[in-house]
């Protein structure tokens, strides 16, 4: 098989396998969350079921890095895509709450090597005067996945099998466009490849604390918004149509200003930037409580919202590696994953706790908490020209 070296063809097959992943996650959060409330499940173990995908992101996240390094990022990639695309097939095989929780760790496993690989891939081979631009389109992918995977839950009137038939297929697609790419594999210098692993993530950890609280910040918001508000909204009386309608708004806001915000951040910074944004993203979730029954008004609010922190994810991955020397970014890379995993986890445990324990829409105030304090947390983040400092440092 011919591999293909052009760098357009490798990033459109890049930010491609990213579409149908956001897919993916935006059909599966709705979907099984109705059909589990249908079935009679309550809200915290709905959401307990919700948050398996992202159990599977953090159970992979310490083991990826090695196996990139020794065999590059096509192989982990497409491993992804198949184990992803797999368990999609095999969702209506068996309508059962622990056969679904199985499935939804095989796919937060296979979402992770994606992931892992494309970004880490993207953010070596961009200059950095774009860097903002490339990973703001990466996240643009994803996001119009994420869009389009809530209008896929109509399919289902066509019958259970479609939604996942189609998203399977997706993948599948990209399994074959991605073994037409040719391997590359991550730079280590020497002095780190020699480093203790846990040595290299305490550094990382200690050089963008700040930046991986915005990827547990998004974590939260997105599982708690896909996997709590449809059951929300179910109970109190909104159709399935309207909440398909409803979550994308979030992501169309996302879409708007992706590009112009990683562009934006390129010129004045991700340190001024990501505060701004999460302050804006808290106060839009406090006003949903007071429009939680008005889905007019909840349109508007989650498109202002997602406007601003919608693509909040990419915002603190490149803000990550503004912080970081090119030999931690991997290992920065795996503790955004494990903080995106434990915010993705919290998130519907939480929202599910609020949504069972007060009326209304309270557990947006969850959300906004979580923004407020990322907004706080990223104004203590030390400078960018700390990262300077420590590269000197021996690790």
């Amino acid at each position: 098989m011919t591999a293909l070296q052009f760098p357009l063809y490798r990033f459109i097959v890049l930010v491609g396998a990213v579409f149908v992943s956001g897919a993916s996650q935006g059909m599966l959060l709705p979907l099984l969350s109705i059909l589990l409330e249908e079935a009679g499940t309550s809200a915290a173990l709905n959401g307990f079921n919700a948050s398996a995908l992202y159990i599977g992101v953090m159970l992979a996240s310490p083991f990826i890095e090695k196996p990139m390094q020794k065999y590059g990022y096509r192989p982990v990639l497409l491993i992804g895509l198949l184990s992803v695309g797999s368990a999609l097939f095999l969702f209506p095989v068996w309508k059962a709450f622990w056969f679904w929780f199985f499935l939804r760790v095989l796919i937060g496993i296979g979402d992770n090597m994606l992931h892992f690989s494309a970004q880490v891939w993207i953010m070596a081979e961009s200059p950095n005067r774009k860097k903002g631009l490339y990973v703001a389109i990466y996240g643009l992918s994803f996001g119009v996945g994420f869009a389009v995977g809530p209008l896929m839950t109509r399919l289902v009137q066509y019958g259970i099998y479609w939604p996942f038939l189609v998203t399977g297929l997706g993948c599948m697609v990209f399994v074959i466009l991605g073994c037409f790419l040719k391997n590359s594999f991550p730079s280590l210098d020497s002095q780190s490849a020699r480093t203790n692993p846990l040595r290299r993530y305490k550094k990382a950890l200690f050089l963008c604390w700040g930046g991986l609280f915005a990827s547990f910040a998004y974590g939260f918001l997105e599982a708690s918004l896909n996997g709590n508000f449809p059951v929300f909204a179910v109970r109190n009386g909104f159709s399935v149509n309207t909440i398909s309608v409803l979550l994308p708004m979030f992501v169309v806001g996302s879409l708007l200003t992706q590009i112009p915000l990683g562009a934006l951040g390129d010129k004045i910074g991700r340190k001024k930037l990501v505060p701004a944004v999460t302050f804006i993203g808290g106060l839009s979730f406090m006003c949903a409580v007071f429009f939680a029954n008005s889905p007019f008004a909840l349109a508007i609010v989650f498109l202002i919202s997602g406007m601003f922190v919608g693509s909040l994810y990419s915002m603190g991955m490149t803000y990550i590696s503004d912080l970081l020397p090119p030999s931690l970014l991997a290992a920065g890379n795996i503790l955004a994953g494990i903080a995106y995993s434990i915010g993705s986890m919290c998130g519907p445990s939480v929202g599910g706790f609020f949504i069972n324990s007060f009326r209304g829409g309270i557990f947006f105030v969850a959300i906004a908490g979580v923004l407020f304090l990322t907004c706080m947390f990223c104004l203590l983040q030390k400078p960018f020209v700390a990262v300077d400092e420590h590269e000197r440092v021996n690790l």
